[in-house]
């Protein structure tokens, strides 16, 4: 981790950023347990030079600026958590991270027979020994899941799965003998409804342990809307991670250390962006991850003009790093030259970028999300867009009797 010396970038260093100062008291009744019946029945909190006032997300074609270019996260949740129990009888939960052989999502879910994955484990002291055995009684007939721990890696372990029969491919044992993985603050186990609803309606690409969740509102009805008026949509993958989660527990920031998510964009994704960008068109991401996801090309492109990282890892610190500028333009250009180089039709890497207060913002030009857990990286990214006004943003909400979290109300900041 570098020094508050080294971070040397164009925008101020968050490194020594209190994290007590995005705290605020979110009392347990504003947290939405479940989702409305209609996705897009929600609250929309629009902030626009300083103002605030307040709509409903199906109005949400009226609200925004025209001709805006709207950026989803197209990543689908997996059924992350497997519970299996040991001979004696105690539960243990293995939460699955990411894959780690094969390493490629795509490859690993339609592996038969065995993967090995990155996965946190509950009740871990339980596991004494020996290998896990989860039955599970499919239309198909019973399915019989082996979990066999390999090694720790960090903070999580190694684990590999095999099963019987063992022609299913992974993606159909996962569906058939995990659970959607609903987040902690929920306090609540899955239920039917939630297979759909913690789920957008545009999900394609499996990978995902926590739902997009700004992209839970629309509907089909949203999309009519917004091609009514012209405005375009861009997809992209990033697969969110465990991390997400994380509070920020350290007093500073920069001794927290930045989960790592898997990105993928497409060739044409990235013509898309950067045609917007030539065109003077106004990008905003829904939710975060596809904030960063937007963001961190930027300093990809950046990186391609260098030899001192490479080319699709963007580092925690990476923005407050580099004192030399690119322009957004030339960013992209760059990211779109290496493309065609290498034929690639996917721009694929990991990204820990940490967008906090001091940040500049090069591509964005707005933001749609939810609300968030206080303290958190989301809170400080939110922060870094709207400056104090946060709070300010944040009590109208509260006084408005907005709904939290990621079954929540939602929010547009221009």
């Amino acid at each position: 981790m570098p020094s508050p010396m080294e971070l040397t970038g164009s925008a101020d260093s968050p490194f020594d950023i209190l994290i007590q100062n995005y705290d605020y008291e979110l009392p347990e009744e504003r947290i939405a347990r479940y989702p409305l019946p209609e996705r897009d029945a929600s609250k929309l909190l629009v902030y626009r030079k300083g103002d605030i006032c307040h709509c409903t997300f199906r109005d949400l074609a009226e609200v925004l600026p025209p001709r805006a270019v709207l950026l989803f996260n197209d990543s689908r949740v997996i059924h992350a958590r497997l519970r299996f129990s040991t001979p004696a009888g105690k539960s243990v939960e293995i939460f699955c991270l990411e894959p780690s052989s094969p390493a490629d999502y795509q490859l690993n879910f339609s592996c038969t027979d065995s993967v090995r994955w990155h996965c946190l484990i509950g009740g871990n002291r339980h596991w004494k020994q020996g290998p896990l055995n989860l039955q599970v009684a499919t239309p198909q007939g019973k399915l019989t899941l082996l979990a066999e721990r390999l090694q720790r890696v960090d903070d999580s372990f190694e684990v590999q799965l095999s099963w019987q029969p063992s022609h299913l491919c992974f993606g159909e044992v996962l569906h058939l003998a995990g659970v959607i993985p609903l987040p902690p603050y929920l306090n609540r186990d899955a239920e039917p409804d939630d297979e759909a609803r913690y789920q957008t309606i545009y999900a394609r690409p499996e990978g995902s342990v926590a739902a997009p969740t700004a992209g839970l509102h629309f509907t089909a009805r949203v999309f009519d809307a917004l091609e009514a008026h012209g405005l375009e949509r861009v997809f992209v993958t990033l697969h969110v991670g465990a991390g997400t989660f994380v509070p920020v527990k350290s007093e500073r920031i920069g001794e927290h250390a930045m989960h790592e998510e898997r990105i993928i964009v497409s060739q044409n994704a990235l013509q898309q962006i950067l045609d917007a960008t030539t065109q003077g068109r106004p990008i905003i991401p829904v939710g975060t991850t596809a904030m960063r996801v937007l963001e961190s090309l930027y300093w990809q492109g950046v990186q391609a003009s260098t030899e001192e990282a490479p080319l699709l890892d963007v580092g925690q610190w990476t923005p407050y790093q580099y004192a030399g500028e690119l322009t957004a333009r030339e960013a992209l250009q760059r990211l779109a030259q290496q493309m065609e180089v290498a034929n690639a039709q996917t721009l694929e890497g990991h990204t820990r970028l940490m967008i906090a207060p001091g940040y500049r913002f090069r591509l964005a030009s707005g933001l749609i999300t939810n609300f968030h857990q206080p303290k958190s990286t989301l809170m400080l990214l939110v922060a870094a867009w709207a400056g104090t006004d946060w709070r300010r943003i944040y009590q109208y909400a509260l006084d408005h009797d907005f709904r939290f979290l990621s079954y929540g109300d939602s929010s547009l900041l221009l």
